[in-house]
């Protein structure tokens, strides 16, 4: 039997998923913030015994995490200093001294992960062609590590991020320096930024490498004590994690690179997507994971996930580039905010309802928990408003006390407004419909895209409940629900590949195009791409010579000038003579997908390049679309809000699990199931597809109105 277990642990669940040769068993357990690994335990335990499973026989453990991301927005890493170039020690603080509110004169820009006094400098300098401008000096570098290291104990460093001056081009100055503190302090975690995040821009990959070293001491704890307890528990198979490219990498290449598993778990869930929309044949899907504490939004189109080489952590401004952490790391790339169904509900000073970013979480939880939470959160508005009920909703331990989501609603939403808690929970309700559309637009249009010419798949535990509104605001005409979407991101664990990304830095114009030293520069990243994935391969007890692997590379090209540039897919033969024409080709028509056209006349650059190792997405099998054979008229109703009419209306209500192919089901109506529920408006019908899926669509008066038989 093949028995394989992703996990991923999120804001305010854990979620835990066992496959057993193909069938799969699942659960959500409250996150244990004090011990992640506890209930990670509990779900594995729980899975297992449902599926009448031994975890000795356990072939593969996948793990994904928001541990790191946590740590970075609540400032509760290690005690860690940084090292850089005499002259740039404020390069984190100044940061690129934009503002990204322009018209905001009491801007406050983020707060450095690294405060000043734990910052210090070296007089090496490298310069961008890689000359060495001025000579490390040993000496220096002794003394240095000497204050570094002579520090009392409750002042004593955990972690030392080094980041030298255009290191992505020589990075024998961080090697050597690295040595040294090793040598003097070989218990320190040390990282380095010409490993980390080898591109160029000081801010950003200084950044990266704090924030790496900032979370290194946490999460390489974590990922030890998590493979000690499995163990104990019976397991013996391998434990990998999924990284916020999509791709699965060992615990110790986790441990070195923690920064890399920031977007885990969502990326874990654009993974999922990618499956469904293969299954169905579709092209352009946009995906909306909406979970306790967040909501995200992905682009994926040919069945690929949009990706993207930096992305911003704990943005202080709500869709507001520039106001939050940058990190420079290959990721899925995607929208988030803070729009689970743990986010907190308040007044703002001009009256108006506002949701997030804050959330209550799994400790206290929101206040229809019954676990200490007071304030009003998403999960008590759509309580109250029927679409979750205390009958059905799946959590363990866990009884929806509708008097107390009131109670919350009503003193810190209602009363401020002069609404009852009716009133109040469809305010907080839209206002995150509201948020999500308006999130999905801008994502769309930063990327160049109409969304209303997208398919939806909804999953997350809080997605289903809201995407059909979502697809009203946002015009698009199609939803597709999966089976287990309540369990989504961690399922897509189990669907994704060994992968890897490597990039770098190296500027290239296409008029004087060196093709050899692109070659020479492509190879080594395919080397260190490939090296990280076939030692994954290798911890399975495969021969990685026996596994074919995929090999992406991208270059990172703009106009001479310009300040960003735009990914362009690059094959994977080796460039020639004429390698400088064919990338301004290339970059022509990548630059006309995105903008519209292209400019003439201006010289062209390459300035990063990237290449991605992985072993084969597994095949899958296509479904074809079912159209509606009966239609269910299910005897259980209840009182539900329905947003695309705004009045209170009596919904039909059905157990996904008596849906049979080909049953469609007429809005407004609520399909229940264990982990997630399913709305659909009085404007909606959904239609049971072979592979499990709910298909939402718009459903037209004549059928609105027709009848059928009752489903059994």
């Amino acid at each position: 039997m093949s028995l394989r277990i992703g996990a991923d642990v999120g804001g305010t669940f854990t979620d835990v998923v066992l496959e057993a040769d193909g069938e799969l068993f699942s659960t959500k357990v409250l996150t244990t913030y004090d011990a992640p690994e506890r209930g990670i335990l509990d779900g594995v335990a729980t899975v297992a015994a449902e599926a009448g499973a031994d975890l000795a026989d356990l072939d593969t453990f996948i793990h994904g995490t928001t541990l790191a991301t946590n740590a970075l927005i609540g400032r509760t890493g290690a005690r860690t200093a940084l090292v850089t170039t005499e002259g740039f020690r404020d390069t984190i603080e100044m940061r690129t001294e934009s503002r990204f509110e322009q018209y905001d004169l009491n801007l406050v820009l983020p707060t450095p992960l690294i405060e000043r006094k734990d910052r210090h400098v070296l007089r090496e300098r490298i310069g961008a062609d890689g000359t060495v401008l001025r000579t490390f000096d040993e000496g220096e570098a002794r003394a240095l590590v000497d204050v570094l290291a002579d520090r009392p104990a409750e002042d004593a460093y955990e972690s030392i991020a080094v980041g030298f001056l255009h290191a992505y081009v020589d990075g024998s100055h961080e090697r050597r320096f690295r040595d040294l503190l090793l040598e003097r302090m070989p218990d320190v975690a040390v990282s380095i930024s010409s490993e980390v995040s080898p591109q160029m821009r000081e801010f950003e990959r200084f950044n990266t490498v704090c924030a790496n070293a900032y979370v290194q001491p946490l999460m390489a704890t974590y990922l030890r004590r998590l493979a000690d307890e499995l163990q104990a528990s019976g397991a013996r198979c391998p434990v990998y994690l999924i990284h916020s490219g999509g791709g699965l990498m060992g615990v110790d290449a986790a441990a070195r690179f923690p920064v890399r598993l920031v977007e885990s778990g969502p990326a874990g869930g654009a993974i999922f997507a990618a499956d469904i929309a293969a299954r169905h044949g579709l092209d352009r899907v946009v995906s909306y994971d909406m979970g306790g504490t967040t909501a995200k939004v992905c682009l994926i189109e040919d069945q690929t996930p949009r990706t993207a080489k930096t992305f911003e952590v704990a943005r202080t401004h709500r869709f507001t580039r520039g106001s939050g952490m940058p990190i420079s790391i290959p990721v899925i790339e995607m929208i988030e905010i803070g729009a689970g169904g743990g986010s907190i509900a308040t007044v703002d000073g001009l009256g108006q309802i506002r949701v997030g970013p804050l959330s209550a979480g799994s400790e206290p939880g929101p206040a229809s928990y019954g676990l200490g939470g007071t304030e009003p959160t998403v999960t008590d508005a759509n309580l109250v408003l029927g679409r979750l009920s205390a009958d059905t909703f799946g959590a363990p331990g866990i009884d929806l006390d509708d008097a107390a989501a009131r109670t919350a609603l009503t003193d810190s939403v209602g009363s401020p407004l002069g609404l009852d808690a009716e009133t109040a929970a469809a305010g907080v309700a839209e206002v995150v419909d509201e948020n999500m559309a308006n999130a999905a637009r801008v994502h769309a249009v930063e990327n160049g895209k109409d969304v209303a010419a997208f398919t939806m798949i909804a999953f997350g535990g809080g997605a289903p409940i809201h995407a059909g509104r979502l697809c009203e605001k946002l015009d698009v005409d199609e939803l597709l629900v999966p089976p287990g979407a309540g369990v989504g991101s961690a399922i897509g664990f189990l669907r994704a590949p060994f992968a890897y990304e490597a990039l770098r830095s190296h500027h290239a114009t296409v008029d004087h195009f060196d093709h050899d030293a692109v070659n020479r520069m492509l190879g080594e990243l395919a080397d260190e791409a490939r090296t990280f994935v076939t030692e994954a391969v290798a911890s399975t007890g495969a021969d990685p010579s026996d596994v074919p692997l995929e090999v992406e590379r991208w270059a990172y090209m703009r106009y001479a000038g310009q300040g960003w540039e735009i990914p362009v897919p690059v094959d994977d033969s080796p460039f020639d003579l004429m390698g400088g024409e064919l990338l301004a080709n290339r970059f022509e028509k990548a630059y006309e997908e995105f903008f519209g056209r292209a400019i003439s006349g201006l010289a062209v650059e390459a300035i990063g390049w990237s290449v991605r190792v992985a072993t084969p997405r597994p095949a899958v099998e296509r479904v074809e679309r079912v159209d509606a054979v009966r239609d269910v008229v299910g005897d259980r109703r209840r009182a539900v809000h329905d947003p695309s009419t705004g009045d209170t209306v009596e919904a039909t209500v059905v157990e996904r699990d008596d849906l049979s192919v080909g049953d469609r089901l007429v809005g407004p109506a609520v399909v229940v199931e264990t982990q997630t529920t399913t709305i659909l408006t009085a404007r909606q019908q959904a239609v049971m597809q072979a592979d499990g899926c709910l298909l939402v669509t718009r459903s037209e008066s004549d059928e609105a109105a027709t009848g059928g038989e009752v489903a059994s």
